[in-house]
């Protein structure tokens, strides 16, 4: 599963409309060819404003508006590239590390960590998050409730729960980061790409059917932010019945889509103009409504095709975005290593077998 994982580093979406969020992806592979050994992405509101690899040895912006960052902080390329120079180092040592604890020697594996915090901008709450994982499978994952302890799934990695445990300085640490530090820097980062990350991009929707016997998708594409809503109605009344909703997933010029499949009744009398689609954008008060219209019983396959091909895609985007949030849960000796905001450089000691 996780041999082609090319970092589309994309988070799972917030649902509430005034949440945004700030997420860091660590990635360090051992055994895959053509591919840095060390990869981070950063994103505000599941929007990639950061990049670093090993290859380049430099922290880049993926956001227009992140160069102004030199004018409030000449530094912050520069340091933070160095902190990612030296988090590299201790990722390559602990990928050695967990392989020993499963007792592996080559083939292809992979780390991650996916850290960060949700900031409630009318609230003021924050939820915190810190989650590693190894090959594809979780390693282990901050207790977010309280951050005084580590959940660890595998026995693997008990031993590194343990470490990480017995270290109260840095688990103080690691909880001020998440809970402090990380919103103050959502809210300059929002400050910054206001203009770009409040603003509101309506999508296009198209009803998919592949034959009379299949689901029919109603598919939204295009919109921004990623804070929206899509469900189907029969009669005004919102159904349940029949519906498998997908999750929202990136598009390559940064917008989203999703797709809301509803399983038709089998009774050739059903009225299908009674059915809609109803699509909810967070900032837009006016919903897209799609009506489903009488079935053609020859119908044009050419669209259906397309659909499917989206819908397929979408598919493999959320199982690579899982593996990437789950691969992330290896040794937390960089643990705060990962944060380009912080301007504290990560010294953490690497978890030993």
């Amino acid at each position: 599963m996780f041999r082609v994982v090319f970092l589309l580093l994309f988070g799972v979406p917030a649902i509430t409309a005034v949440t945004h969020s700030l997420k860091y992806f660590y990635t360090a592979s051992s055994g895959i060819t053509n591919f840095p050994e060390f990869v981070v992405v950063g994103l505000v509101d599941d929007v990639q404003m950061v990049r670093y690899d090993s290859n380049t040895k430099k922290l880049e912006p993926k956001q227009d508006w992140m160069s102004r960052l030199t004018e409030d902080d000449p530094q912050y390329w520069e340091r933070n590239t160095q902190t990612n120079v030296g988090s590299h180092q201790t990722y390559k040592a602990s990928i050695e590390i967990v392989k020993q604890r499963f007792n592996q020697t080559g083939g292809v594996h992979i780390y991650q960590n996916m850290y960060g915090c949700e900031w409630d901008d009318e609230t003021g709450d924050v939820k915190g998050y810190d989650q590693y994982g190894y090959d594809g499978e979780d390693f282990i994952a901050l207790n977010s409730e309280k951050m005084d302890s580590w959940i660890a799934p595998t026995p693997q990695a008990v031993i590194t729960k343990h470490k990480w445990e017995n270290d109260r300085g840095w688990m103080l640490q690691d909880k001020n980061y998440l809970t402090q530090i990380c919103p103050e820097w959502i809210k300059k980062y929002v400050n910054y790409g206001r203009s770009s990350l409040m603003r509101t991009e309506r999508p296009s929707v198209s009803l998919l059917q592949k034959t009379s016997s299949s689901p029919v998708s109603c598919h939204a594409t295009g919109f921004y932010p990623n804070r929206a809503e899509m469900f189907w109605r029969k009669d005004g009344e919102e159904i349940h019945e029949g519906v498998d909703k997908g999750e929202i997933l990136p598009n390559h010029d940064g917008t989203f889509q999703m797709t809301v499949h509803l399983r038709l009744p089998s009774d050739s009398s059903e009225d299908w103009t009674k059915y809609e689609c109803v699509f909810q954008l967070s900032g837009d008060n006016e919903d897209i409504v799609t009506k489903r219209r009488s079935l053609d019983p020859k119908p044009d396959m050419t669209l259906p095709i397309i659909v499917a091909l989206v819908v397929l895609a979408a598919v493999v985007v959320a199982v690579v975005v899982g593996v990437v949030l789950y691969k992330k849960n290896v040794i937390k000796n960089d643990k705060r290593s990962p944060s380009p905001e912080s301007q504290e450089s990560n010294e953490k000691m690497l978890p030993k077998a």
